[in-house]
């Protein structure tokens, strides 16, 4: 079954790399990831559309400006959404326009300084698979005011935030997201998150308060093995910055060869035996 993503969900990531074909064959060896440039013959540019186990999962493309990730918000109509924007406080950079048959995408800044995408999907609705070693996990939001950012993306896609418990995170949930996982792609959501905290099946993202940082959505992708994959980014080029462990991950934030930034992370639950 194709998966789909309703109004509000972020659905797509990809990166923008000054050499593209250097930028795939790093995230080849990290993820396994291979490539597809689905730019027709004879026409300008470049897109390189990841696939790992046959299932679109991210893609790279050319930019002009520092390497970076994006990350995409599904919407029903990209022109509609994207002119509701500059009214909340933000800005359209770019579009809407049609990104060949795929979708129809506008660049977009909320009023922080975070740079976002939208995505109306035609042939392409978004990531295929999720949340498995080498996949897209979340993308969080870093802001430096939580109340100022749900104000611009609560009325723009129907966003709620909300508390973890005991200091885990803020999470962004869309209300019935978990519903429609239910009744698609994941039958079994609700039940295998019976002891998740309450609404966590309709999470989308994170967000975490910042002060040190620019606004910006940052990119998590799961991993077997936060040691082996940090180790093998070094052996490619990437730098670690940092690691970091809590109650159920182990993360490593890396800048690939290029300068993009993105988090891996391995689930690594508490032992119920100790």
């Amino acid at each position: 079954m194709i998966r789909t993503y309703p109004h509000g969900v972020t659905c797509w990531i990809d990166t923008e790399q000054p050499d593209p074909a250097a930028a795939a064959d790093f995230y080849a060896g990290l993820f396994g990831w291979t490539f597809t440039d689905v730019v027709p013959p004879g026409a300008p540019g470049t897109y390189l559309i990841a696939t790992l186990h046959g299932q679109d999962v991210a893609a790279i493309g050319p930019g002009e400006g520092p390497a970076t990730w994006n990350t995409y918000v599904a919407v029903d109509d990209a022109d509609a959404t994207a002119a509701q924007v500059p009214g909340l406080g933000g800005t359209v950079t770019s579009g809407p326009e049609d990104a060949g048959p795929g979708g129809r995408t506008a660049a977009c800044t909320d009023p922080q300084g975070a740079r976002f995408r939208l995505w109306q999907a035609r042939r392409r609705p978004g990531a295929q698979l999720t949340n498995t070693p080498g996949t897209w996990n979340f993308s969080d939001l870093h802001t430096p005011d939580r109340a100022a950012a749900m104000a611009f993306y609560r009325p723009l896609f129907g966003w709620r935030d909300a508390d973890m418990a005991q200091d885990a995170g803020v999470m962004i949930q869309v209300p019935g997201y978990g519903d429609h996982l239910a009744a698609t792609v994941d039958p079994d959501i609700h039940e295998r998150q019976a002891f998740a905290p309450p609404g966590f099946a309709d999470v989308i993202g994170g967000l975490v308060v910042t002060a040190d940082e620019p606004a910006h959505w940052h990119v998590v992708v799961t991993v077997a093995d936060r040691d082996d994959s940090a180790a093998t980014a070094e052996r490619l080029g990437a730098t670690v910055l940092r690691s970091a462990e809590d109650t159920w991950t182990r993360t490593a934030l890396l800048r690939d060869p290029q300068g993009a930034e993105l988090t891996v992370s391995q689930y690594a639950p508490p032992d119920p035996a100790t």
